[in-house]
């Protein structure tokens, strides 16, 4: 019996060994086939980082480390505004810490997530509990809700006989328990109802994390180059003129200010302030457009949204210091104020990103600003807790006062308790007016609202007469 041969053009060829032949698009395996087993088990490891260098759980730590700083400046600082302003910051760190966005629009709607993560996170906490009692090896909840009254009841009976028994511990106590009353039951309740709810949501957000990474508008298409650079230079030559201008008022000074506006100083620099922040906000978004729009393809193309965009970025910071230079004016002549020194603080901010938008455009490349536009937001903040915004203010005040002898007692006098050991440079009668509504609206604080500045401010205020009024106090508004 004469064998069967295969002949040779029948034969499959062995593939070769070499990382060539197995990546070459001819193979008939599947991808997942193909890729090696270690490339297919560790593909974080080949992810891009983040435009900084760290990688994106590296970032998620400083926004939680961020927000961690951002809710601890209520315990350093007794001034409520500053608390509010450092909880909504927290908000947004604290879901970036989550959810891990780095893009634009990725960290966009990563703000957006936690409201909608709550309400979907409820029936996931409910499902997760019913398969937890269903797990023959999980902890019935009946029985861990048994054990919590248990233990409550437990430390109730015996927390009220130690407390009968001895005086100091019962003012422990009494620091320790929120406020039995009906109106402090509510405010407990709501606070308990939304932190739990953060905390949940946030847990969803932990085991289901978003994938926002991957988030980014698409391609826009490239304008003319005659489209884009007329109007980037007549604007240009609009704020070059007006920079000149404010060279001329700067280095003028009061006198040719009154000479040609017809204005007092004071009122010159509260006229124009809030337009020339306007100005700084429009124009970070003038440049935002015309950089993603301008073409880039040829090297004139580059040159010319380096020299455009640059100039335009050099001539905003200008402007800047003139607005800065402006509410500096206004304060000396006017006072102090909260709102003063936030809008300032906004415009110092707005300053800082003028410069790293110079940067972004000398480099034509933006993809790490998005992220240092809210860490340098968070670090103003902060920067602002830091520098104890209610004291400085009240300095300034004071300081104005011993100069002038004009002090508005009403609106320090509304400051927070951190503004005390300036208001205590006062002489009398003026330091006692503007310390005793102070001590009058002192809260006396527990180990839950315990507070650095409220502390501090404790031994002045104990020394103010109880006896004084209002009435003593109404003709020393100036």
């Amino acid at each position: 019996m004469t064998p069967t041969t295969t002949p040779p053009s029948q034969v499959a060829p062995t593939p070769p060994a070499t990382p060539a032949a197995q990546a070459t698009p001819a193979a008939t395996a599947t991808p997942a086939a193909q890729t090696p087993p270690a490339a297919q088990a560790t593909p974080a490891a080949t992810a891009r980082p983040d435009a900084t260098g760290a990688s994106g759980r590296a970032a998620q730590v400083v926004w939680a480390a961020a927000t961690v700083a951002l809710v601890g400046v209520g315990t350093l600082r007794a001034a409520g505004w500053l608390f509010a302003l450092c909880l909504l910051a927290a908000v947004v760190t604290g879901t970036l810490a989550v959810t891990g966005g780095r893009s634009p629009l990725g960290m966009l709607l990563a703000v957006t997530l936690p409201p909608a993560a709550t309400v979907r996170a409820l029936p996931w906490a409910v499902r997760g509990l019913r398969d937890n009692r269903a797990a023959s090896s999980g902890i019935a909840v009946g029985r861990v809700l048994t054990s919590v009254a248990i233990s409550a009841g437990l430390l109730t009976l015996f927390g009220l006989l130690f407390s009968s028994a001895d005086a100091v511990f019962a003012d422990l106590v009494s620091g320790l328990l929120p406020d039995i009353s009906v109106p402090g039951t509510i405010g407990w309740t709501f606070r308990l109802l939304l932190i739990g709810g953060g905390l949940l949501g946030a847990a969803y957000l932990v085991s289901r994390p978003p994938n926002l990474d991957d988030l980014r508008p698409g391609p826009s298409r490239p304008a003319h180059r005659l489209e884009w650079t007329l109007p980037l230079v007549l604007l240009d030559a609009l704020f070059a003129a007006f920079v000149l201008v404010q060279l001329t008022v700067l280095f003028g000074g009061s006198g040719h200010v009154l000479r040609t506006s017809g204005l007092t100083y004071a009122q010159y620099a509260r006229s124009g302030f809030w337009q020339l922040l306007a100005v700084t906000g429009l124009t970070l978004l003038v440049i935002a457009v015309a950089a993603r729009r301008a073409p880039k393809a040829t090297r004139t193309d580059r040159l010319l949204v380096r020299v455009l965009l640059g100039a335009l970025t050099a001539l905003s910071l200008v402007i800047v210091a003139s607005a800065l230079y402006r509410m500096q004016v206004y304060a000396d002549a006017y006072g102090a104020t909260r709102l003063r020194l936030v809008v300032a603080t906004v415009e110092l901010w707005l300053g800082l990103l003028f410069v790293l938008v110079g940067v972004a455009v000398v480099r034509l490349r933006a993809t790490w600003l998005p992220r240092l536009v809210i860490g340098t937001a968070v670090l103003a903040l902060l920067g602002l807790a830091l520098v104890n915004p209610d004291r400085l203010i009240a300095d300034r005040n004071v300081d104005r006062y011993l100069q002038t002898g004009r002090l508005d007692v009403d609106y320090v006098s509304g400051l927070s308790a951190d503004a005390v050991p300036a208001l205590a440079r006062l002489p009398e009668p003026m330091r006692v007016c503007a310390l005793s509504r102070l001590a009058a609206d002192l809260p006396r604080d527990g180990l839950w609202a315990t507070n650095v500045g409220r502390e501090r401010a404790r031994p002045e205020l104990a020394r103010i007469p109880v006896h004084t009024t209002s009435t003593y106090c109404l003709g020393l508004r100036y």
